[in-house]
This record gives structure tokens, C-alpha cells and sequence, in this order.
């Protein structure tokens, strides 16, 4: 029986080896962290209550994260957003429809150019953006809107990356429509309970020999050999493993592209939910400063709940104030949005994903490299007898659950084919 290891627990890593097992392929799951799920995680609150501090928003337009919450008997939560929303600093309904509208139309407008246009040549997102004839208003909603999701600069991103990567996130109805009321970590927790002993927690892999007789795995407590290997981390956290013999010039660039993003998630569980009593929808966007987005993450009627971001590069300066100063600046932030009854919470929980050492500092790790318009195909061949995955190189919802699950299930499917 073929043997590989699987270097990764998060849905990328948890679907891969999935489908290699049922493929009839003897696998172990190598983990870093004490559980698995990745960039997924749920934690007690200061209520006791566990909430979700990681990835867990859905929608109907992600069929594998849908079938596999399904088939795992999650109940659904459907986001509550009845009533406005409201904008900081303060605008009329008319202007901050318009600030929205137009940067939808914005980013509409961006996406439609082919990733190769020769006009994006050198272009950063920032550039293109002072190239467009718009107001002050819209640019930095589409600011706030770009920054708060990629959570990086738009002075670094690749214009060609933003609309490549945008074209493979194809959901017509919102990204936030549905939480799981177990948890996504819950979700993931199931998936892990199928692979059993095969998942080895608290071991990351420190090396990985390789060569045409197959792989050797170390961590520092054993080493395991196998076929192959499938190093199911985002880009950034691969390139930090010791490969021997190196990666060639090709695959190492290619790893070196990526910058991981900044973000931090604010959970403020309050008594009741005030801001539906005023008649908005609890969603706030932040045109200034840019990277804040807040809505409402209630799970049901009795837990009433705001979820507020630091997205980008407000996120790399907020975290060097610390926890405490993170929860009061959000707590300000929500009070002049919201009004007063935003500063008596009955719990605020904050996870500073920022700089976080086994999965980067936000959802996603992003191209910063203008040349390395390559650089996802090439970690995709990868170098048999590794191979790579992740959510980053999936071809539908990259930076989701969606796109692990994808990813990690297709570069299952070549490792079995390259087995034969």
C-alpha cells in the first residue's frame, strides 16, 4: 500500500487525506498546532460560551463547504442583515449608497480586464486605483473594501493578482450568509475524528528529504517515510520548512512571492441586540481609516453579537498596542458608530491573527512578487515526490474553506494518479 504524509491539518490537509484514504492510500497527518483546522479555530468567550475566532462565514454559492456541512448534520445560521447600515465617518443613506454602489462598480470595472492587459504592466492595485475618475469617497470605500478582505496594503498587491484572484471567487450571494451554530471548528474537529490515529498533533514538520526512492520526514519526534509527501500549508509557512536537496531556483521563487496579510477578529457579545432597536443592520463600514468592517454575528436571538475586523495595514499597527488596547479601540470604534450602548459589552474576545507562526497573519497569503504571475502554477507541479497544496492555489475560492477543500482534493487526486 502506497504511504504518504500529509503535512497540514486544516481543510486543505483534513480534505486531501480524506480523499487519499478512500483512494485506499496509507496516510499520516502531520500537525504543528495542538488541534487541527488551521486558519479555522473556536475558543471559550469570557462568557464560556465557544465561538468561532477564525474563518467561519459560508454561503450557498460554495457547494463543497455546503455538502460537507450538510453531510455532517451542521445546522446553518443564516446572517441577520435587516435594517441599514452605516458608515464611518457619518454619511447620509443617498452618499453612502453611492460610496457603495461605486466601488462595487469599481471593482466590477477591474475585474473585467484579462489579469495580462498590457495597461496593468508594472501596476500595483494602488496605481490602477489613482488612474480611475472617481470621487474621493468611492476610491476609499474600494480602499477599505480591498484592504479590509486581503488584508494587505494596496501599494503591494499586483493589480494582475487582485483580478485573477477575484475571478475565482464567484459567489452571487453575500460570503457572510451563513455561520455554523456547532462551529467551524466543529466542522473541522468531525473531519478529524474520520482520519483517527492517523493524525499526529503537535509535530510540525522541520524537514523534508526527497528524491526519486520517495520522502523522509522529520519533526522532533520521529521521522516518518513514505511515497510522497503533501505539504498542505499556505505558501509562506512551506517555504519555511528545510527541504534537502533544495527546492530548485523556479519552485523556491515561487514560494517567496507571498506575503501573508494582517488581521485581527473582535468578538463583542452585548445583552441585547441595541442596534436593531435603531433600525440598522449592525454592518458598519469604515471609509476612514480603512481595513475596519463590523456586522452582525449573532448566533440566535439570545446571543446578540457584533464582529469587528482590523483588516490590512491598521491591523500591523494596532497589534503592537496589545490585547487590551485592541478591545478598547474597537469598543470606541463601535460606540461612535452604533451609539453608547455599543461600550457595555457583555464580553469582548480578541484574536490577533497577526504574525500568527503556523498560518501567516490573515485568511489568506497574497502575491506581492509584479513578475511572479507563474508563481501558482509552478508550486501546483510541485516536485515529485512533494507536492503542495493550498487554499491559495485553488482555482475556485482561493483564501476560503471553499478553496482548501478544493485544492487539497484535486492535489489528492494527482498524488494518486502520479502513484498509479
Amino acid at each position: 500500500m502506497a504511504k504518504i504524509v500529509v503535512i497540514g491539518a486544516g481543510f486543505c490537509g483534513l480534505s486531501a487525506a480524506l480523499a487519499l484514504r478512500q483512494a485506499g492510500v496509507d496516510v499520516t497527518v502531520l500537525e504543528a498546532r495542538g488541534r487541527v483546522g488551521g486558519r479555522v479555530e473556536a475558543q471559550p468567550n469570557g462568557l464560556g460560551e465557544i465561538v468561532d475566532t477564525g474563518g467561519q462565514f459560508i454561503c450557498d454559492d460554495m457547494p463543497e463547504v455546503m455538502k460537507l456541512a450538510r453531510r455532517n448534520g451542521a445546522t446553518l445560521v443564516e446572517s441577520d442583515f435587516t435594517g441599514n447600515y452605516v458608515t464611518q465617518p457619518q454619511t447620509s443613506l443617498e452618499q453612502a449608497e453611492r460610496a457603495r454602489s461605486g466601488s462595487t462598480a469599481l471593482r466590477e470595472r477591474m475585474s473585467a480586464l484579462p489579469p495580462d492587459d498590457p495597461s496593468l504592466s508594472g501596476l500595483t492595485v494602488a496605481g490602477w486605483l489613482a488612474r480611475q475618475d472617481e470621487s474621493e469617497d468611492v476610491k476609499a470605500a474600494f480602499r477599505t473594501m480591498i484592504e479590509g478582505l486581503w488584508c494587505v496594503s494596496l501599494e503591494i498587491m499586483p493589480a494582475w493578482y487582485l483580478i485573477d484572484n477575484d475571478r475565482r471567487i464567484t459567489n452571487e450571494v453575500g460570503e457572510l450568509q451563513y455561520s455554523l451554530a456547532g462551529t467551524m471548528q466543529a466542522l473541522a474537529d468531525q473531519l478529524a475524528e474520520e482520519l483517527g490515529a492517523s493524525i499526529r498533533l503537535s509535530e510540525p514538520a522541520i524537514r523534508i528529504e526527497h528524491g526519486s526512492s520517495g520522502v523522509r520526514v522529520l519533526t522532533d519526534k520521529a521521522a516518518y517515510e513514505a511515497d510522497a509527501a503533501l505539504v498542505a500549508v499556505p505558501p509562506m509557512t512551506a517555504r519555511r520548512i528545510d527541504y534537502e536537496p533544495a527546492l530548485s531556483l523556479r519552485l523556491s521563487k515561487a514560494l517567496g512571492a507571498w506575503q501573508s496579510g494582517a488581521v485581527i477578529k473582535v468578538l463583542a457579545r452585548y445583552a441585547k441586540p441595541f442596534w436593531r432597536e435603531k433600525g440598522v443592520s449592525g454592518m458598519v463600514m469604515w471609509r476612514e481609516p480603512s481595513g475596519l468592517f463590523a456586522f452582525d454575528s449573532s448566533r440566535d436571538i439570545n446571543h446578540p453579537q457584533l464582529t469587528f475586523f482590523v483588516g490590512g495595514p491598521l491591523a500591523t499597527e494596532w497589534t503592537r498596542y496589545g490585547e487590551q488596547a485592541i478591545r478598547d479601540a474597537a469598543k470606541a470604534k463601535l460606540v461612535t458608530a452604533l451609539g453608547p450602548e455599543a461600550a457595555d459589552p457583555l464580553d469582548m474576545t480578541v484574536r490577533d491573527w497577526t504574525g500568527d507562526r503556523w498560518s501567516g497573519g490573515a485568511y489568506s497569503d497574497v502575491i506581492v512578487d509584479m513578475a511572479a504571475r507563474d508563481a501558482e502554477s509552478v508550486i501546483r507541479t510541485g516536485a515529485p515526490p512533494l507536492f503542495f497544496a493550498s487554499s491559495e492555489l485553488s482555482p475556485s475560492f482561493p483564501g476560503y474553506v471553499e478553496g482548501a477543500i478544493v485544492s487539497g482534493r484535486q492535489v489528492a487526486a494527482r498524488i494518486v494518479s502520479a502513484l498509479g
